[in-house]
């Protein structure tokens, strides 16, 4: 009887087998390992983009409304600086005499001489050659010191009619009250010239 034992034709796919089984679990492991990993990485900026998400519509129309308010407060601002040094200057300009003025009394001279030909009395003459041309120049003046007065009084007033605690600059200020003086001093003088009761015209002799 041959007792001879013969090699197992299976053992080496065996012996081959359990490296491979060993193999894909330590690829498992790292694979397991890097989507850890990942999930880490991931995780702060995750968390830097939740604060994004967290506003809603209503903080987003208020910071538009923010920026809305501060683009007016400021197109108001140069508004109103413009306004009193315009308004400062036609008061400074009526009170010295302004070229319209100059212009109008110079045409109605004119006219006052070709009408003094006609005049049968020396005080006609006095007042179409000298009285008209003044009274033209005070009503011409009296109307931008007028202006200019009207204008400065608006933009005191204007911050009382908008959004309250809404103030003017100083310099603002300052000027539209230098421009309201300026105005009140021509209406006064100039009134009293158009009406001759400052520098009445001569009477003749």
């Amino acid at each position: 009887m041959d007792t001879t034992k013969t090699a197992d034709p299976t053992a080496p796919e065996a012996d081959t087998a359990e490296p491979q089984a060993a193999e894909a679990a330590e690829a498992a492991e790292a694979a397991e390992a890097a989507e850890a990993k990942a999930d880490l990485k991931d995780a702060p900026a995750a968390e830097t983009e939740a604060p994004e998400a967290d506003l809603s519509d209503e903080d987003l129309e208020d910071e538009l409304h923010d920026e809305l308010d501060e683009t007016e407060q400021r197109s108001e601002g140069v508004g109103a600086a413009a306004s009193a040094v315009v308004a400062a200057g036609l008061g400074l300009v009526a009170l010295s005499g302004s070229w319209v003025s100059r212009v109008i009394a110079e045409r109605q001279t004119l006219v006052g001489q070709i009408e003094s030909v006609n005049a049968a009395t020396t005080e006609a003459k006095i007042e179409a050659l000298y009285g008209d041309a003044w009274h033209m120049t005070a009503l011409v003046n009296g109307v931008m010191s007028t202006l200019a007065l009207l204008l400065a009084v608006f933009v005191l007033a204007r911050p009382a009619f908008g959004a309250p605690g809404r103030t003017l600059p100083a310099w603002v200020r300052a000027v539209s009250w230098a421009a309201v003086a300026l105005g009140a001093l021509g209406v006064l003088l100039f009134g009293l010239m158009y009406f001759d009761i400052l520098a009445p015209l001569p009477k003749a002799a």
